[in-house]
C-alpha cells in the first residue's frame, strides 16, 4: 500500500512541477524512511531502494511528456539490468533525496543514474547509495524494443547520446557478461 500511495503522490504533484527535459535535467523526489520500509536490521531494506528508483525513473517519464506516446502506443517501460552500491544506511525517519538522471543511451535502451542522497547533521550532503540501471520501453505488438531516438522525437527532442563513462562502460560490459551467461 506504501507504494501506491508514493505513487499516487507523485502523479498529483507532477502537474504542479516544472517540467524536465529528459535528457538534461535531475529529477529530485524527496522521500523520508518509514517505518514499512525497515527491514530486520532497522534501517530501509535493499529491495526498498530498487522500488523508490522505479518513482524517479516515472517521476522523469511524466514530466517530460514521454508518458503520453508510452501510453498512446500501449508501450510497456522495461528495466533491463541494474547495479547498485550502498554507501550509508538510511535509517527510521530519516529524510532523503532520490536524483535520477538520463546519463546516456544506445540505439534501444537508456543508461540511468539514481542517488539516494541525504544530510549529516553539519549540512553536508551523503551519498547512502548509487545505482545505474539499463532501461528501456518494450512495444509488444512489435515485439521488440522502441528506438530511443523515436522515444525523444515523440518529445520533440533530437541529440546524440552522451559519451559513456567509464563507469557505465563497465556497467554495461557486466551486464553483457551476465546475459551471455544465462
Amino acid at each position: 500500500m506504501n507504494l501506491w500511495l508514493r505513487v499516487l503522490h507523485l502523479i498529483i504533484a507532477s502537474l504542479f512541477r516544472p517540467r524536465l527535459d529528459a535528457v538534461r535535467d535531475v529529477s529530485r523526489l524527496t522521500y523520508r524512511v518509514w517505518p514499512h520500509d525497515l527491514d530486520t536490521s532497522l534501517h530501509m531494506n535493499n529491495g526498498r531502494y530498487w522500488t523508490l528508483m522505479d518513482l524517479g525513473r516515472s517521476d522523469i517519464m511524466i514530466r517530460s511528456g514521454l508518458w503520453r506516446p508510452i501510453l498512446r502506443h500501449g508501450w510497456v517501460p522495461v528495466v533491463g539490468a541494474g547495479q547498485i552500491r550502498f554507501r550509508r544506511e538510511l535509517r527510521p525517519f530519516r529524510p532523503f533525496t532520490l536524483e535520477t538522471r538520463i546519463l546516456t543511451w544506445s540505439d534501444s535502451h537508456v543508461v540511468m543514474e539514481h542517488r539516494l542522497v541525504s544530510t549529516g547533521r553539519d549540512g553536508s550532503p551523503i551519498l547512502n547509495a548509487i545505482a545505474l540501471v539499463r532501461a528501456g520501453i518494450y512495444d509488444r505488438r512489435e515485439r521488440g524494443f522502441v528506438p530511443v531516438s523515436r522515444l525523444l522525437a515523440e518529445v520533440g527532442i533530437q541529440e546524440k547520446a552522451p559519451s559513456v563513462t567509464p563507469e557505465v562502460e563497465a556497467f554495461l560490459r557486466a551486464e553483457e557478461a551476465l546475459k551471455s551467461a544465462a
